[in-house]
This record gives C-alpha cells, sequence and structure tokens, in this order.
C-alpha cells in the first residue's frame, strides 16, 4: 500500500518557490532559474505546441462581456462562498485570530497568509449575512491585537518575526516560529499585509473598536522594513532566517511577488524605491510570448495569477511595460487561464477526464509520492507540488486544484464557473463537502483500484482565492475596498501604474466587463 503524504507546503520551506522547487534544484536558485529548470523535475513534464482550435485573445474578451449568471450560476455561488467563508471562520482561533495552514488536519501550525486572507473574508461575512458586523470586528481586532502583541527579534525561537516580516508558521499555541526550518517570509507577509490594510480600509466608523483596528493595522503594515530585505540590485529576497540570514532566493519575473513590491512601494516608514519595481520587470519581455493560443506573460501555476489580483483590482490600469505591450495584469491573467482550459482539452499528457469542464493546474495537494504504469504509460505522482502548464514549465500529475478555476472566476467567469459546476456534479461528495472543494482530486490515480483520489483536507491559501474572487466577481466587494487605501494606491503609483480608477492619466484600451453588483446578482437569481 502506498503510503499517502498528506502533508503540508511547509515540508520544503524557504519560501513558496523554494517551498516547491528546493529539493530537486537546491537553494540558491533564482525564480528565473527555478522557471527555466521546473520542466525537468518530474517524468510528466510536457513540451506543449497551441492547437490551432484555441481560442484567440479577441475572443476571451468578447466572451467577457457576454457572460450572463443564470439561476443555477447564483445557486452554486451563493452555496460555495457561504462554505469557503466558514472554513475560515470555523478554522480560525477566536482566542488569537490564528488560521491554520490546512483544516481539518492534526497539524499544529499557523499559517500568516491563511490570516491575511481570513481577515478579509471576515468582511466578506459581514457583507454577505453569514456573521454581523459586529462579530467581524470582534474577531478582526482580537487577530490585530495578537499579532502585534507577538515578538520580533532575532532569536531562532523566541520571535514571531524580525523587522515587521513574520514567520511563514507560526504554532497555534505559542504564536512563535514553527520550528528552525520556517524562514520569515517576504510573500506570506505580503499576504498577510494585504489582510491588514483590507481591514484599515473597511473598518471606517468612528467607535473605540473600529479606531484601534485602524490604528493596529496601520502601525502593523509601517512597520515592514521592505528595505531591510532588499537585495544590492533592488530585487527583493524571498526570506531570512536567523541560521542562513538573507536567503539568495528572489522575487523577479511575473508572479505573486507582485504583491509585495506594491506593499513595499506604497509604505510611507520603511519604502521600497520605483527602482525594485524596474529590477522586479527586467524578465518579462523574455517570458511574454503564445502558448495555446494566448499571448502573455507565462506564470505556469494559476495561483500566480491570483494572489495579487485577490486584493487589487489591475483592471484598466497600466504600468510601463503594459502600456507598450497594450495590456493589462488582469487581461494578462484572463489569457493564463484560457491557455490552461487549452492544454486540458489538448491533454497531451492522456490524463484521465481532462476537457474543457475539468482543468486546472496550480500548487495543491496530490495523491502522494508514486511511479505506476497505467495502460502502458509511466505515470509519477505527487504529493504537495506547484503544478502548471506554461512557456517556462509544465508539471502535471492528473491532480485537479478547483481552486484554480475558483480563483479565475473574476477573471473568466464564462469559462470558470461552469467548470466548478460539471466537476462537482461529477465527482459530488468525493470532492465538495462541508467547507465547499476540498484541495485537490485525481482522476487518473487508481492504485489498489480506487477510482480516484480525493483530498481530505482544505488548505487555507487555496481557499482564499476561490472566497475573495467569487466576491470581486459577484460584486466587486474586496477590490472597492481596497481602492480606498492610501498605501494601496501609492504603491500602484510609485510603480508606474497609470490610467483607470487610479484616475491619473489615460484609460487602459483593454475593454473589461465589470462585475455585476449585488442587486444585479439577486435579479439573475430570480
Amino acid at each position: 500500500m502506498i503510503k499517502q503524504r498528506f502533508f503540508s507546503h511547509s515540508v520544503l520551506s524557504h519560501s513558496l518557490w523554494q517551498r516547491f522547487y528546493g529539493s530537486a534544484l537546491g537553494v540558491g536558485c533564482s525564480f528565473v532559474a527555478v522557471s527555466a529548470l521546473a520542466a525537468g523535475v518530474v517524468g510528466n513534464a510536457h513540451a506543449t505546441t497551441a492547437p490551432q482550435s484555441a481560442p484567440q485573445p479577441h475572443a476571451v474578451v468578447k466572451a467577457a462581456n457576454e457572460f450572463a449568471l443564470t439561476s443555477s450560476d447564483m445557486a452554486l455561488l451563493d452555496d460555495l462562498e457561504h462554505r469557503t467563508f466558514q472554513w475560515f471562520w470555523e478554522a480560525g482561533d477566536p482566542r488569537t485570530g490564528l488560521v491554520p495552514d490546512r483544516y481539518p488536519s492534526d497539524q499544529t501550525q499557523a499559517s500568516v497568509a491563511s490570516i491575511g486572507f481570513g481577515l478579509t473574508a471576515y468582511g466578506i461575512g459581514a457583507e454577505r449575512g453569514y456573521i454581523t458586523h459586529a462579530q467581524a470586528v470582534e474577531r478582526t481586532l482580537t487577530t490585530l491585537r495578537y499579532l502585534s502583541s507577538l515578538p520580533q527579534n532575532d532569536t531562532p525561537d523566541k520571535a514571531s518575526g524580525y523587522h515587521g516580516f513574520f514567520y511563514h508558521f507560526l504554532d497555534r499555541n505559542t504564536g512563535l516560529r514553527f520550528n528552525k526550518d520556517i524562514e520569515l517570509s517576504s510573500i506570506d507577509t505580503a499576504l498577510l499585509m494585504q489582510g491588514i490594510l483590507f481591514t484599515e480600509s473597511y473598518y471606517t466608523a468612528d467607535t473605540a473598536q473600529e479606531r484601534e483596528i485602524r490604528t493596529l493595522a496601520n502601525t502593523l503594515y509601517q512597520d515592514v522594513d521592505w528595505p531591510w530585505l532588499r537585495r544590492p540590485d533592488q530585487r527583493l529576497s524571498m526570506g531570512w532566517s536567523p541560521e542562513h540570514q538573507l536567503l539568495p532566493n528572489y522575487w523577479e519575473g511575473y508572479s505573486e511577488g507582485m504583491m509585495a513590491y506594491v506593499l513595499g512601494l506604497g509604505s510611507t516608514k520603511h519604502p521600497l524605491q520605483p527602482a525594485s519595481w524596474q529590477a522586479w520587470l527586467t524578465t518579462n519581455d523574455k517570458r511574454w510570448g503564445e502558448y495555446y493560443g494566448q499571448t502573455l506573460l507565462n506564470f505556469a501555476p494559476l495561483f500566480g495569477h491570483q494572489y495579487s489580483h485577490s486584493w487589487i483590482d489591475f483592471r484598466g490600469i497600466q504600468d510601463d511595460w503594459n502600456r507598450e505591450k497594450g495590456i493589462d495584469y488582469f487581461e494578462n491573467s484572463r489569457r493564463a487561464v484560457y491557455a490552461q482550459r487549452s492544454y486540458a482539452i489538448a491533454n497531451p499528457g492522456k490524463w484521465q477526464d481532462y476537457g474543457p469542464e475539468v482543468w486546472g493546474l496550480t500548487a495543491s495537494d496530490g495523491p502522494g509520492e508514486l511511479t505506476e504504469v497505467q495502460n502502458g504509460i509511466t505515470r509519477h505522482f505527487l504529493s504537495y507540488a506547484a503544478r502548471g502548464a506554461g512557456r517556462d514549465y509544465t508539471q502535471d500529475d492528473g491532480t485537479i486544484a478547483p481552486t484554480a478555476a475558483g480563483g479565475a472566476v473574476a477573471f473568466a467567469p464564462e469559462i470558470a464557473i461552469p467548470a466548478l459546476k460539471e466537476m462537482k456534479r461529477r465527482y459530488g461528495k468525493s470532492i465538495y463537502g462541508q467547507y465547499g472543494f476540498v484541495d485537490a482530486f485525481n482522476p487518473s490515480f487508481h492504485h489498489n483500484n480506487q477510482k480516484l483520489w480525493s483530498d481530505t483536507a482544505y488548505l487555507g491559501i487555496d481557499q482564499g482565492p476561490i472566497l475573495l474572487m467569487l466576491e470581486n466577481r459577484r460584486s466587486g466587494f474586496v477590490w472597492s475596498v481596497m481602492k480606498r487605501n492610501a498605501s494601496i494606491r501609492n504603491g500602484l503609483e510609485r510603480a508606474g501604474f497609470r490610467g483607470g480608477w487610479l484616475g491619473n492619466g489615460p484609460a487602459a484600451a483593454t475593454p473589461i466587463a465589470a462585475p455585476t453588483d449585488k442587486a444585479a446578482d439577486a435579479h439573475q437569481a430570480g
């Protein structure tokens, strides 16, 4: 019997990319090196070419503008959003506000990234009526007070962070660094700070509690010393540890790292300089090109397209690189979603059930490390891994993560919502339960004659994009709150963004469909 390793991404540690590829490539490889080499990590990496039938970019925009939610669409979104919210509400500790990496699970680490999503989830819950506004205020204030009380120093085991950054995982009982393998993480801190800035701009009432929320949120954010993690070449390191000091891995190229630079540029106490944004952009031209009928800036796993966009509305705003290409980052990520779907339709790896309504590769759990021969084809299955399909690399073992489609609802609802509906219909209770979709499933995994493998856990960093992007598609709520945040605006403007909702220059030319409002949602449901 295979030993199925249902373990967290903490096993590889040292940042998102170090966690996914560090054991295969070694510490010290940059994001660019990882992208170039990752195709050789597993045996199921496939070179791919775009089929003639792949949708073209102009068709993508047209489909978005014509898409309208049906009553059955609304029923699914209502149910999924409520269940996903309940994960954050029930998984979070009401005493401290800490949110686990995964739940249900016997693991004992809290994830600071999960906390960032959770802080945003409570506002969504209040708006949707899942909880009262007073409950959201109470849980938010508990969380911010607890985070503010945690020690920040350079000791290996008596700190929760240093220089305003937080360790990727904290012990759920003490709030301290989970263990000595855990790094002080720039990207996990950025995910936390996105949620913290959401609270600063959402809780605006002139009450003692909401004034305290705003004060604590601003202090936590302004205390992050972004230049401390800046390398001499202006790029942000992925992290630091007392044992190894500054990690050699750094953020470069289109990825979730975008949010860290925007947050750093927006700070008034410890700001990055615009040169850091320009350094981050240097690999864009190398990664721009066609993949499965879409011309885009590539990043293979869909989480890299979802995390920054969950909080920041990039529709119609452009930096210098965008303006040259005549695109914005939102449309770029839309095309990535379409390219993944076209990859699944072509199905070069011949995985079971792949098609127009069963697709979605991103970082997720998997069935376990196992190599088998099925129908004459050698299959290598993975545990937790950064699955993806793109020009930079393809890593695919037949595992589908519903967060890939769920977190793409704001980008491409016309293909993401049918995928969610079909996956729920086809696989039923095996993949859809108390908290919505489980983290992942694999229809091609038939070890010991099982029909498919399905996860038993939910991960905060995968539940988060589902919840936030569902709400952004339905009402634009999270985006609207974040547009009011002075630090986000400042960071975008210092990065060179102009146009659209920023109101500081020409609007972008890309035609993007606006999300429906709640009144329209109710009308569609009726």
